[in-house]
């Protein structure tokens, strides 16, 4: 894909890619840079990555700091895949630490009606098929042109109220307030390389592909990275209140490989335009590919931005945003017309050409490492990392 490794960007040696690496001398995460297909230490720039994306002229700062290899961009990654978060070895971690983890549900059309089916069919995969073809057969499969929260949304809405088939998920798809949640706490999310987890109770989940974007804390995008916002289909079924239930879960939360910083070669409207590609490979055979399309989503991202932070919610740490998925799986996989679910040892990656590929293998959360360094074993670290200390 590129000249360096195809985990990278295309064009990998003309932008800016920061990131996070576990130093298993230091037993602590390092801020690096991609430069000359190494990876440069920038940890003197700022102490944590959510600081460093405070600086306006960060590209500026990363293009003049000094020089300070610690090893080569292939050799991480490729020891990140066979670490799976392994503290005793050099690994890629997610491109974040105390940011909070939001994201947006119901952005786009075709996936939105699939959580209105999961609703339908109270968490059920072997009634969805039927129920896809009746809600089908009321709302059409086409809203992508409805603008939420217009007039001809709140038509709409009136007449699935007429006919009893009004959905919390329509609400948020095509009403004035956007869906969002927390999806995982600061320190929590897993990079490249490391398993992604299934809450081993769950017979119907799968992921989803997603761009996230990095703000600061004064609301401004500072750049962009891939992200699986790993989903329980049959528990949110169940009940949107068990929404933490499906979300929140050990390693449910993959973020990487790298945050691409806004440049003149890159910024929001490049965002618009991605295409994210998932692709799903079992060792059962099974292999499934789709494509999520950003210029399909029913919200600017920036309005997801703005109805994140505000007068009324601060984030003096910034913040990741997943902005949705267009991709929501309904190959069969195990019984006719049970849909897609996740086996263990299923490999995931999910990947644009602008921003890399992000590939994870699939297990169960209690069978997974377990988090342990969270936000006070950084401030411990970084207390460690003073001079004289």
């Amino acid at each position: 894909m590129n000249e360096f490794h195809p985990f990278l960007p295309q064009d990998a040696g003309n932008n800016n890619l920061i990131g996070r690496i576990w130093d298993p001398d230091a037993q602590g995460p390092r801020l690096v840079t991609v430069r000359d297909g190494m990876l440069h230490d920038i940890s003197a720039l700022a102490p944590t990555f959510s600081a460093l994306l405070e600086f306006d002229d960060l590209p500026t700062r990363i293009a003049q700091a000094p020089d300070a290899p610690l090893l080569a961009v292939s050799d991480c990654l490729e020891a990140s895949l066979d670490a799976e978060g392994d503290p005793a070895t050099w690994h890629l971690l997610a491109p974040c630490d105390l940011q909070a983890i939001k994201a947006c549900g119901v952005t786009f059309a075709s996936s939105m009606l699939e959580r209105v089916i999961e609703e339908q069919a109270r968490g059920d995969s072997q009634k969805a098929a039927t129920l896809r073809e009746t809600v089908t057969s009321l709302i059409g499969d086409d809203l992508s042109r409805l603008t939420p929260g217009s007039a001809e949304a709140e038509a709409l809405k009136a007449k699935l109220v007429e006919l009893d088939v009004w959905s919390q998920y329509l609400e948020v798809g095509i009403g004035p307030d956007a869906e969002v949640f927390t999806k995982s706490q600061p320190m929590s999310a897993v990079g490249l390389g490391h398993r992604v987890g299934i809450h081993p109770a769950s017979k119907w989940n799968n992921p989803e592909p997603e761009v996230v974007l990095a703000v600061d804390s004064r609301g401004q995008v500072r750049g962009a990275t891939l992200g699986n916002d790993v989903n329980l289909r049959d528990v949110e079924g169940r009940s949107a209140l068990l929404l933490g239930k499906a979300k929140d879960n050990n390693a449910s939360c993959a973020i990487g490989p790298f945050v691409r910083l806004f440049d003149d070669d890159f910024d929001i409207d490049s965002v618009r335009a991605l295409e994210v590609t998932l692709d799903v490979r079992g060792e059962d055979g099974f292999h499934l590919d789709a494509v999520s399309s950003m210029n399909q989503i029913s919200r600017d991202p920036l309005d997801l931005v703005g109805q994140t932070l505000g007068a009324h919610h601060q984030y003096p740490d910034g913040f990741m945003l997943f902005l949705g998925t267009l991709f929501a799986p309904t190959q069969d996989r195990d019984t006719q017309g049970s849909g897609f679910t996740h086996h263990v040892e299923d490999v995931v990656t999910i990947a644009t050409p602008t921003l890399g590929a992000l590939v994870n293998r699939v297990d169960t959360s209690d069978r997974i490492r377990p988090w342990q360094f969270g936000s006070g074993a950084l401030l411990n670290y970084l207390v460690r990392q003073r001079p004289g200390a």
